[in-house]
């Protein structure tokens, strides 16, 4: 894709050595299922330095209590999910735990229950919309949102999908996991606010026809899950986990991202 002339202009400066690249943070997102296939997306607001109106999957940064031990899990476990994703065992346990931190935050989806084969079926009550605000500020952790209302953290309902990395030419960057899970039975997902001002449930197909501005992870992501006909296929497809970094290129004068 061609770049603005700004962006250009860095990603000149970046090249050359003028520049330095910003460190990329440790993050996660998820793509939420549910039968059609479809997709839930949110547009980030205009307001946003990062992303601007882009039709985007929950999600944000590794939060360092995210790292928690103390979190009550289900599923593989943190040394298995950085054998998938190529990282430590501390990092992929903040991960799967901002996976499902971030889901609850900006969805209200909760991939969580009383027992490694339960999941909350409802989270829409005020108590609940307490704590979600609350882990947003970050006046509460998540270890401590699941330890006070006796949850465990389902990790065996994730699936990892994709790894990209922001190119360097970016002033913020994100070193991102990509997972996708399924929206719980009895749960539903709401418009929430906050980073967002709209929320939409589309098939990947659909999302893909021009209406929405999607970033190229988000276009990648929706475009190989538009090749499977149901929920059940995307969770049956193997995934070999690649990391992507698009780079900018000058091509005939013109700088463009590419990805390979």
């Amino acid at each position: 894709m061609p770049l603005p002339a700004e962006l250009a202009d860095r990603a000149r400066d970046v090249l050359s050595g003028r520049v330095q690249p910003v460190p990329a943070r440790d993050a996660a997102t998820v793509v939420l299922l549910r039968p059609g296939p479809e997709v839930y997306l949110l547009r980030r607001k205009a307001t946003m330095a990062f992303a601007a109106g882009a039709y985007v999957f929950p999600g944000g940064s590794v939060d360092v209590r995210d790292t928690d031990q103390a979190v009550a899990w289900a599923g593989p476990s943190p040394a298995e999910w950085g054998e998938v994703f190529k990282a430590g065992e501390r990092l992929a346990r903040g991960l799967v735990c901002a996976a499902v931190r971030e889901t609850f935050e900006e969805s209200g989806v909760l991939l969580a229950g009383p027992g490694p084969d339960s999941v909350v079926a409802d989270t829409t009550g005020d108590d609940w919309e307490s704590d979600r605000l609350a882990l947003i500020d970050r006046s509460l952790g998540f270890a401590d949102f699941l330890a006070r209302r006796g949850l465990v953290l389902r990790a065996d309902l994730l699936k990892a999908w994709a790894h990209w990395i922001t190119p360097e030419i970016e002033r913020k960057r994100f070193d991102t996991r990509f997972f996708v899970a399924v929206l719980p039975e009895g749960q539903r997902t709401r418009d929430v606010g906050g980073e967002a001002d709209r929320v939409v449930w589309r098939s990947p197909g659909e999302a893909l026809n021009g209406e929405f501005f999607l970033m190229p992870p988000t276009h990648a992501t929706l475009t190989e899950l538009s090749a499977y006909d149901s929920v059940a296929d995307v969770l049956a497809a193997p995934r070999e986990i690649e990391t992507i970094m698009p780079r900018a290129v000058e091509i005939e004068g013109e700088m463009r991202l590419v990805t390979r």
